[in-house]
């Protein structure tokens, strides 16, 4: 019998038709296609032994479609009810609490609220005005004012003083931010990590947005010290499609952003080079998937994975 791979996708042009040209290429008994959908009755049978989702993050009803497909017994990467763990300080808090080295970070109440919400009422539990000293104090300057739930570098602020805070966190409006240590880094990695064990390190540039072929970018210490922290947070999330940052700064790497789980793969962004050893990689991780399930329910005690 052969085994079905769907793919949920957004506006990306170069991944899709690539990575399925790959899974039916290798003729292995597993065959992959987009996802159609056109409702979804409860308790349905699904067709597919694997879904790779890589959009339900913008598109609500994907994310109802991929609870009730994993209910079903179907290996969804990422976990669609792990995405609930995509905050940017339950990050810095979860890293830390594995000994993974983090910015100091610091989640910020609501500059403002939806109507309905009474300040003097609704919100009795908050502290006000904020001792922005003893925040400041903690952090340190500069520091980072960013959206805690936020992605692509959008509502990013790079803060040199307590008045650059102050401006910022004013604009920040509906959005709950996080403020955190700025780390003025030597070398910048972003890595590539699919299946919880395969991680590939790439020598990146935030500025430019850019990743550069460089193999011999690390010393074997700090990569190995770098693959072993991916895997450590990867695994803890059990995010089977990520990419994690690492911030070196005098030979440690401060894990910045690893909570990536509909991670860039367009060829432009990775370069053709990267861009293929994702396409097979991750034909390697589906193909094994259907034809060796992993038992995804179990993973939703969330106490089993820290």
């Amino acid at each position: 019998m052969t085994l079905k791979v769907g793919l949920l996708v957004g506006r990306e042009w170069s991944f899709p038709p690539a990575f399925i040209e790959e899974v039916n290429r290798r003729k292995a008994g597993v065959t992959a296609e987009y996802v159609k959908l056109g409702g979804t009755r409860m308790d349905e049978p699904n067709p597919y032994a694997v879904i790779v989702d890589r959009i339900s993050h913008e598109v609500p009803y994907y994310r109802s479609y991929l609870k009730n497909a994993a209910l079903q017994g179907v290996a969804v990467v990422n976990n669609p009810f792990m995405w609930t763990a995509d905050d940017k300080f339950f990050e810095a808090s979860l890293a830390t609490k594995l000994g993974v080295a983090s910015p100091k970070t610091i989640a910020l109440p609501n500059k403002d609220y939806v109507p309905g919400i009474i300040h003097n009422e609704s919100l009795r539990n908050l502290v006000y005005p904020l001792d922005w000293e003893g925040i400041l104090d903690y952090i340190g300057l500069p520091c980072v004012l960013k959206d805690a739930h936020g992605g692509g570098w959008r509502d990013v602020y790079i803060c040199y003083t307590k008045e650059d805070v102050w401006r910022a966190y004013d604009e920040s409006g509906l959005l709950t931010m996080i403020l955190q240590e700025f780390i003025e880094w030597d070398h910048y990695v972003r890595c590539m990590c699919l299946g919880q064990k395969e991680v590939l390190p790439m020598k990146y540039s935030p500025g430019e947005r850019k990743y550069y072929i460089e193999h011999a970018h690390l010393s074997p210490e700090l990569g190995q010290r770098i693959v072993e922290d991916a895997l450590k947070l990867n695994r803890a999330l059990g995010y089977d499609m990520n990419t994690a940052e690492f911030a070196v700064r005098d030979g440690v790497p401060y894990a910045i952003d690893f909570m990536n789980p509909a991670p860039d793969m367009d060829v432009n962004s990775l370069t053709p080079f990267y861009f293929d050893w994702v396409v097979k990689h991750m034909a390697d991780m589906v193909i094994d998937l259907a034809q060796n399930p992993r038992p995804q329910l179990t993973e939703l005690k969330w106490a089993g994975l820290f």
